[in-house]
């Protein structure tokens, strides 16, 4: 808790000095030596950090229907390699990287690509029948087709 303007005087009249602040290189001493001391001593801290990871990684949850490499391989996609523990998806020829899987297509989008192909081949309502309008008047004007 800080102190009153008053109570500092006080202090200061009796010989004692404020507390000071360690400086900005004992502060990260300070700070390397906790941190020392909480990583246990003599054991490195690079492998509990790599355990770290490890088990974050597996905390993850994965995209449905891909998991991790037990092994490493090629991707049959892209033939580029992945390291064990990577995470994978089935692909048209096995198994890669989940960008190298096709896209699923929702219903809109299938129906769409399928109404887009019948329209392209001319098999259609419009390409099937000749048009009855005649040019300059209402489709109410036509004349039925001969």
């Amino acid at each position: 808790m800080g102190q009153t303007p008053a109570q500092k005087a006080a202090k200061a009249a009796r010989g004692q000095q404020p507390k000071k602040r360690p400086g900005k290189a004992q502060r990260e001493a300070i700070k390397r030596a906790q941190a020392a001391k909480k990583a246990g001593g003599g054991k490195p801290a690079a492998k509990k950090t790599a355990a770290k990871k490890t088990a974050a990684k597996k905390a993850v949850p994965l995209p449905r229907g891909s998991l991790r490499a037990a092994y490493t391989g090629t991707c049959p996609a892209c033939f580029k390699d992945y390291a064990k523990g990577e995470v994978i998806t089935k692909v048209t020829d096995g198994w890669g990287h989940p960008g190298c899987a096709p896209r699923k297509l929702s219903a809109a989008e299938r129906e769409f690509a399928r109404n887009k192909a019948r329209i392209e081949s001319g098999e259609t309502f419009r390409g099937q029948k000749p048009s009855d309008w005649r040019r300059g008047s209402s489709p109410s004007n036509t004349r039925p087709a001969r």
